[in-house]
């Protein structure tokens, strides 16, 4: 029936001319219109099967075994690639951007590659709970992470309802954490090196972390909590 309102080409004269209750111009420009609708809901439904085909592809992709995803993290704590290759730290922090994206893909979710806004430097972002968080991702000693993780706070405050994860295989000075949080509104959540070994360990998978440093920050505005910790209280 669309098809056939959209490629109406008969106006009666009856009806348009003789009788003068319809205006002829007033139509084309209804059914113009209509046919433009037609073709952006017709452009969203490809775009929607493009990434889904895409988000499938990614998952077919991402094959790699928790035992693998282990084995590539301690590879780069000595510093080496999956092939036992000394690597420096620029490379290491390359790696460790693909050995999160692999993670997140094996959960089977969304993730979108680093991009650049408005001259910031996005890691990447990842969608969970219908909810997208934009990704920071650092192997740096803890106070120079510290130092990133107060513009990677500034980053998700300038978004709509910004929400993020900011990851340090090294952790974070105690003091960055304290004035993160005091009298500003939380918006970032924090993840360390031990946090992704308990993963790849298979202790707890990522969506049982990123759950629990959700409810950590929306119950108790802790934006820095360990796992183990947050399931003790709970149990409490």
């Amino acid at each position: 029936m669309l098809k056939a309102l959209t490629e109406w080409s008969y106006f009666n004269p009856y009806y348009f001319k003789e009788l003068g209750k319809l205006d002829e111009n007033v139509a084309k420009r209804n059914i113009a219109h209509l046919r433009q609708l037609q073709e952006l809901r017709d452009e969203k439904i490809k775009r929607d099967r493009r990434r889904k085909e895409e988000q499938e592809k990614n998952r077919e992709s991402a094959s790699v075994t928790m035992s693998e995803l282990r084995e590539k993290y301690l590879n780069l704590f000595w510093k080496k690639d999956s092939n036992g290759k000394e690597i420096n730290s620029q490379t290491r922090g390359y790696l460790f951007e693909d050995f999160l994206r692999e993670l997140f893909l094996k959960e089977g979710m969304e993730v979108t590659e680093p991009f650049k806004i408005k001259g910031e430097q996005i890691d990447g972002a990842f969608k969970y709970e219908g909810e997208h968080y934009i990704l920071e991702a650092k192997w740096q000693d803890a106070q120079s992470a510290s130092n990133s993780l107060y513009q990677f706070a500034k980053k998700t405050d300038g978004k709509m309802y910004g929400r993020g994860f900011f990851i340090s295989v090294n952790g974070f000075s105690p003091d960055s954490v304290k004035v993160l949080v005091i009298g500003k509104a939380i918006n970032t959540m924090l993840v360390d090196g031990e946090d992704l070994v308990m993963i790849t360990e298979e202790r707890y998978s990522l969506k049982e972390l990123l759950d629990s440093k959700i409810k950590a920050v929306q119950t108790m505005g802790r934006i820095y909590v360990h796992i183990d910790d947050l399931t003790h209280k709970i149990k409490e």
